[in-house]
C-alpha cells in the first residue's frame, strides 16, 4: 500500500516543499530511502522503527520504501522522521487517510515516540501559508513560532499517538493560537500577527554609560541616519561596549525585518523553546582574530 504525505526541507533560510511518499510490500524485510537524504535523514529509520513499537503500534515486517521528492533537492534535518512515521501507519490503515496533501507535517522523533523541537518551522509555516495548505504538525516546543503565521492553522503534537490523533480527527484537535495576537503596523498585507510570544530582550541602554561624550554623539548621529560606524582605539577604550548599545538607540524592527531575523534564528537553532518573533536587532560581535570567511559566513 502507498501513503503520501507533505513535509518541508529549508535551504538557507528558504523553505522546498518535500513529498514523503511511503509504499509497503510484501518482501524481505528492508527499509530503503531514497531522494537524495543526507545522513541525519537515513538514520530515522532506527528512530522510526523504534517510536511506533514504543507508542504502542506494529511495525510492519515487510519492504518498507520511503521516496522523499522532489529527488534533485538535498534533504537534510531530523524533521523527516514524523512524517515517514505516519505514512508508514497510514499503509497499515492506523492513520485513516494515506494521502495527505493539504497539512505539512514537521518533527523529530525521541526512541519513545515522543517530538522533539526541529529548525526551520517559521519559513516552512510561511511557504506553506503561500501555497494555500490548511495548516502544519509541528512539535508542541515549535508551536508558538509557526503560529506567528496568520491564516494557517497549527497543531501542536507531544508524541506520535497524538499526531495519529490530529490526521484522524483534525477538527476535533485543537490548534494552537497566538496569545493576544494583533496585527503589526509593518505587516502590509503579509498575513501574519505579532503575539505575546515576541521574544524582547531589552539590550543594554546607552544610559548607562558614564563620559564617553564624542563617541555617544557619534552613535546616535549614525542611528538616527542610518550611516555606518568605524571604531578605533586600544583595548578597553569602551568600543565594543558602546556598539553592544547602538541597537537600543535604533528603530523598532518592522515585521519584515522581524520575519527575516526570526527565520534565520530558526534556521540555525537559535531561537528559544516557546519563541515567536524576534523583535530585538541582533548584535553580533565576531573575535578580532576571526578569519575572513568565517566574519563573511
Amino acid at each position: 500500500m502507498l501513503a503520501s504525505l507533505r513535509s518541508a526541507a529549508v535551504s538557507g533560510i528558504d523553505a522546498c516543499p518535500v513529498q514523503v511518499e511511503v509504499d509497503v510490500s510484501f518482501g524481505l524485510p528492508i527499509f530503503a530511502m531514497v531522494g537524495l537524504p543526507d545522513a541525519s535523514v537515513r538514520e530515522s529509520r532506527d528512530r522510526v522503527r523504534s517510536a511506533i513499537r514504543n507508542s504502542g503500534f506494529e511495525f510492519p515486517p515487510h519492504r518498507i520504501t520511503v521516496n522523499l521528492a522532489p529527488a534533485d533537492v538535498r534533504k537534510a534535518g531530523s524533521a523527516f522522521d514524523l512524517p515517514i512515521a505516519l505514512g508508514i501507519l497510514a499503509t497499515q490503515g492506523i492513520v485513516q487517510r494515506a494521502a495527505v496533501h493539504d497539512v505539512v507535517i514537521l518533527g523529530e522523533l525521541s526512541l519513545d515516540g515522543r517530538i522533539q523541537a526541529t529548525r526551520g518551522v517559521l519559513p516552512i509555516a510561511a511557504q506553506a501559508r503561500r501555497d494555500g495548505l490548511a495548516g502544519v504538525i509541528v512539535p508542541v516546543a515549535n508551536a508558538s513560532e509557526a503560529a506567528v503565521v496568520e491564516g494557517l492553522r497549527v497543531w501542536p503534537v507531544s508524541d506520535l499517538a497524538d499526531a495519529v490523533c490530529v490526521l484522524n480527527n483534525p477538527d476535533a484537535s485543537r490548534a494552537a493560537m497566538p496569545a493576544a495576537a494583533v496585527t503589526s503596523d509593518g505587516a502590509g498585507g503579509t498575513g501574519a500577527t505579532v503575539s505575546a510570544f515576541s521574544h524582547a530582550l531589552a539590550p543594554p541602554d546607552l544610559a548607562e554609560v558614564r563620559g564617553q561624550n564624542l563617541a555617544r554623539r557619534a552613535l546616535e548621529i549614525a542611528a538616527a541616519g542610518g550611516h555606518n560606524l568605524l571604531l578605533v582605539g586600544p583595548p578597553g577604550a569602551g568600543k565594543t561596549m558602546l556598539a553592544r548599545r547602538l541597537p537600543g538607540i535604533l528603530p523598532g524592527l518592522t515585521f519584515d525585518e522581524a520575519l527575516e531575523v526570526t527565520s534565520i534564528h530558526s534556521v540555525a537553532g537559535l531561537l528559544p523553546s516557546g519563541t515567536g518573533l524576534v523583535r530585538v536587532r541582533p548584535f553580533r560581535a565576531p573575535h578580532h582574530t576571526v578569519s575572513t570567511a568565517a566574519l563573511v559566513g
